[in-house]
């Protein structure tokens, strides 16, 4: 420790006469000695204190990271797309999916849990993809043949009536005031006003204007499935209108007599014999004044 104080004190000069004769005769002095003369030619720059707080506290703060405008870009884009498949994932399965069937044209498609549906000319079914396999319930305007997969109930609403079902084959047709069901195959339960009807295979019903007919199946599947238009004590403003839809044609009526209630069968594919057979069986005389247009007088 005495040595480190004279030490000391021989680099700032401040050693008596004694002191320096006694540093001088020790065995370090000449190292000692070396050392002053090397560090003696360094310049040592003045102390900028401000400068040196300022580069500290440059240091210690937190680097900006720098996004080029590119990746910017990129980050935007991904939004926008992940934006866009969030749009329509709900659009498919939260908003509701319609079918449509044209005058003149039929649709065929599937549902969600695969049951088959054939959509008669002039008619529209909208439903949710959404949870389908626990909530098969659609929304019917016109006429549509069902093949309905096993699984929960499924239930056909119209502004007529509505129809249950597990798993079966069935016609549902509501226009107008007439409310048709026919059950194909398994059971069907059907709902009209107050009155509830169970249907099984080879048995159907009609509602009009709130009174009830039993309908006689003969058929393994709908007679329009195989183009052909089948009426059962229909009457000739009701079959008219259905051919409108089947031909996508307008057609004018001048008689009185819409009383008469038809039952039997039209092509759906050959207008000529369809209106021949309106003709004779209402003794009227049919005009074609254009191409879609067809005027019914009586002879």
């Amino acid at each position: 420790m005495k040595k480190n104080r004279l030490l000391a004190k021989w680099l700032n000069n401040d050693l008596s006469a004694d002191e320096l004769a006694a540093f001088e005769a020790s065995p370090d002095f000449e190292k000692y000695q070396k050392i002053k003369q090397y560090t003696d030619h360094l310049e040592v720059a003045d102390l900028d204190e401000n400068a040196m707080l300022s580069n500290i506290l440059k240091q210690k703060k937190a680097t900006p990271k720098v996004v080029p405008l590119y990746k910017k870009w990129v980050f935007q884009a991904a939004a926008i797309l992940v934006l866009a498949l969030g749009i329509t994932f709900a659009m498919q399965y939260f908003v509701h999916e319609t079918q449509t069937a044209d005058f003149g044209k039929r649709t065929n498609f599937s549902l969600p849990d695969n049951s088959e549906v054939v959509l008669n000319s002039g008619s529209e079914i909208s439903y949710k993809k959404w949870n389908w396999d626990n909530n098969r319930t659609l929304e019917l305007k016109g006429e549509a043949y069902f093949r309905v997969a096993k699984g929960k109930r499924f239930e056909v609403h119209t502004n007529l009536g509505k129809v249950t079902v597990l798993g079966t084959q069935f016609n549902v047709k509501a226009r107008k005031n007439r409310f048709d069901v026919i059950c194909y195959e398994g059971r069907v339960k059907v709902n009209y006003a107050n009155t509830q009807i169970l249907l099984t295979h080879g048995q159907g019903v009609s509602f009009e204007n709130g009174k009830q007919v039993k309908v006689e199946v003969h058929t393994s599947k709908p007679e329009w499935i195989d183009n052909q238009i089948s009426f059962y004590k229909e009457n000739i403003r009701t079959i008219l209108d259905e051919v409108e839809r089947q031909y996508n044609i307008k057609i004018e009526l001048n008689t009185k007599d819409t009383i008469s209630l038809f039952t039997g069968k039209l092509p759906a594919k050959d207008l000529n014999v369809a209106l021949q057979i309106i003709s004779t069986t209402y003794h009227l005389e049919a005009k074609k004044v254009s191409d879609n247009k067809i005027i019914f007088d009586e002879k």
